[in-house]
């Protein structure tokens, strides 16, 4: 924990000792707090009222809230109550917003740390794209009209500047700007059905509820979302990106039923112990006790499932409307990569995309990622069991290691604790057991 960190926390223990800040996080009164924020009071027709509550009492019961972290929580639901009614707010004036048609949007996804951030920044430079900004997502009107985007993207900046001295590992991992492009994710928290709550807290009971409610509320939303943002800049092609989209293949299909798909695949090996060290760096601001075993048995689990979803897909979905992306290619060939996937899906690659995207990478020749290292034992992983638990989806899509492993031994069912009855089922299908 950092030595700001450590200040930060013990200001807000003494601030809640004296009475001067909210030591419980309740949903009737941040619904009221919000509306009393803006005097207004019409969040839209999607219920809530019911994943704010799980949310919360997940929050309250088990993320282990440090002092500083129930502040945060308490502001960031705050500013996305904030942003529902300012939102339909602007629809009630301005109904042709939701007259705009997002038509073959482009959904980046696959397994997490395997250049699907990357590859998001360089198709947002072609200036025939679209694609969400962190600075829109966080603040996508402005609450007072003296407040014009400029302003808006320093005020993300300064918060983003605060946030990386409280976890100052997360520049290496994540890089941050408020003009970068954000991920759907944080869309989707706006009607708090996303997996963004669970990567910066321990949020195991609303995870569960999350998994069993569905995701077609969180698209539906997503669309209107994507409506607004449009609306300043006419129709062009959209470029989002998530690799959490991966667990909600069908609720994006509900919603986007002409959407295209690109899966980036890379060597788990490779991807589970970074996963792991972002998710420890993600939460360690929020909670008073992080447990590194636990986050490395999630992600492990995690994305056994999802990489039996992704195999899915591409044996489900028509293949005109998906292109697979080799992590390595990606980073050795970048632009030849980006030409492919345009030709695959029919678009033209003009000259000035292409200087724009020669422009970024000359800026910024990893991403703006750091170099970074990780030990598997730090969060409990076994390489030659993971070695044997995704070797079907490797093969699948010829992937080639980036980790030796000499005698990869065969998973066991026996592995997983009784509860994952889901991942049983899909390590049964994808793995052979």
């Amino acid at each position: 924990m950092s030595l700001a960190l450590k200040l930060v926390n013990c200001g807000y223990f003494l601030a809640e000792r004296v009475g001067l800040g909210p030591s419980e996080l309740d949903a009737d009164e941040l619904l009221s707090a919000a509306c009393r924020s803006t005097n207004l009071w019409d969040f839209g027709e999607e219920d809530i009222r019911t994943p704010l509550s799980k949310l919360l009492a997940s929050y309250c019961n088990e993320a282990s809230l440090s002092p500083f972290g129930r502040h945060a929580a308490r502001w960031d639901v705050l500013r996305l109550l904030t942003n529902l009614l300012v939102l339909r707010e602007q629809e009630r004036q301005h109904p042709e917003v939701l007259t705009q048609r997002i038509e073959r949007p482009i959904f980046i996804t696959g397994v997490p740390r395997s250049g699907t951030t990357f590859l998001h920044a360089l198709l947002a430079e072609d200036p025939s794209n679209l694609a969400p900004r962190c600075w829109q997502t966080i603040y996508p009107y402005p609450l007072h009209a003296r407040i014009d985007n400029v302003t808006g993207i320093a005020q993300v900046n300064r918060q983003l500047r605060v946030f990386r001295r409280l976890a100052p590992e997360l520049a290496n991992l994540h890089p941050l700007d408020a003009e970068r492009p954000q991920e759907c994710t944080e869309i989707n928290a706006h009607v708090f059905r996303s997996l963004r709550f669970d990567s910066t807290h321990d949020v195991p009971s609303y995870r569960d509820w999350l998994h069993q409610a569905g995701h077609i509320p969180a698209y539906r939303f997503h669309r209107r979302f994507l409506q607004h943002l449009q609306r300043h800049t006419g129709p062009k092609q959209w470029v989002l990106k998530s690799p959490d989209h991966v667990f909600a293949l069908p609720a994006l299909l509900s919603v986007y039923p002409d959407a295209r798909l690109v899966f980036v695949h890379r060597d788990p090996l490779k991807v589970l112990p970074s996963v792991a060290r972002l998710t420890q760096v993600l939460r360690t601001p929020f909670a008073s006790k992080v447990d590194p075993m636990q986050i490395g048995r999630q992600v492990s689990l995690d994305w056994a499932i999802g990489v039996g979803r992704i195999i899915e897909a591409a044996q489900t979905w028509p293949a005109e409307r998906i292109f697979h992306v080799q992590y390595r290619t990606l980073i050795h060939n970048p632009i030849d990569t980006v030409a492919t996937l345009y030709r695959h899906f029919g678009i033209g690659l003009s000259t000035a995309a292409t200087k724009r995207m020669e422009a970024f990478l000359a800026q910024l020749p990893r991403g703006g990622y750091g170099q970074n290292s990780y030990r598997f034992e730090d969060f409990g992983l076994d390489p030659e069991f993971e070695r044997a638990r995704y070797r079907e989806y490797m093969r699948v899509f010829a992937i080639e290691p980036e980790v030796d492993v000499a005698q990869p031994r065969k998973a066991s069912l026996k592995d997983l604790p009784s509860q994952d009855s889901e991942m049983k089922g899909k390590i049964q299908v994808f793995h052979g057991l």
